[in-house]
């Protein structure tokens, strides 16, 4: 099932659609502001398991993203985060980061034995606004194209024809971006770059 949907104004009933899919166990295709992302609910044992194998992989040894609504959310999921970060969080997020930083006991009954989490909070109100329906965060990882190319598909269309019969739902929010966001690693008291993605690491560092 495809939708079109509109990021500045989400029309409710698309937003509830995406909810019940979720909810009900599915996966969804949803825009960011990076990059097009494959999420479920990460109260969803058996949607996390076959969003891994999407991946080729087992879900305890692949690094999927926590997508949140803000950080009073995030803050349920992570250990104390170090103020210093947590100070370039509040001022660039929501937007094109993930952050990685230490997890806690809640991220362990989803991904036993993981000590660390990604978290995005994207400046997209398709997501943000699903999360805050849902309650809880989504895991998402990106939705690659086959091409060894053109590493991302934009093209919501392209999507469709390649995801359609994988997952439940897809949400086309337009042409999507075609770089991930930058990953950024917070666990010890500095902060390392992982990737350099659309979001502009001068911009934490400001």
């Amino acid at each position: 099932m495809k939708i079109r949907i509109y990021p500045k104004s989400p029309a409710p009933r698309h937003i509830s659609l995406i909810k019940e899919a979720l909810m009900n166990g599915g996966l969804v295709i949803i825009p960011t502001d990076s990059v097009y992302a494959i999420a479920c609910a990460a109260n969803q044992p058996e949607a996390i398991k076959k969003l891994a194998e999407l991946k080729g992989i087992s879900a305890d040894k692949t690094n999927l993203s926590f997508l949140f609504s803000d950080l009073a959310m995030v803050s349920e999921y992570t250990k104390p985060i170090d103020k210093d970060h947590f100070k370039i969080m509040n001022r660039v997020l929501p937007g094109p980061f993930t952050f990685i930083v230490a997890s806690n006991g809640l991220v362990e009954k989803i991904f036993p034995g993981k000590k660390t989490i990604g978290i995005r909070i994207p400046d997209n109100n398709v997501p943000l606004l699903v999360v805050k329906e849902l309650g809880i965060p989504l895991i998402t990882t990106s939705v690659h194209d086959d091409d060894e190319i053109v590493e991302y598909t934009t093209d919501p269309d392209l999507i469709s024809q390649k995801w359609e019969g994988k997952v439940d739902l897809i949400a086309d929010g337009g042409y999507g971006n075609n770089e991930p966001s930058t990953v950024l690693e917070c666990t010890k008291s500095g902060i390392t770059m992982i990737r350099q993605g659309i979001g502009e690491v001068d911009e934490v560092m400001a």
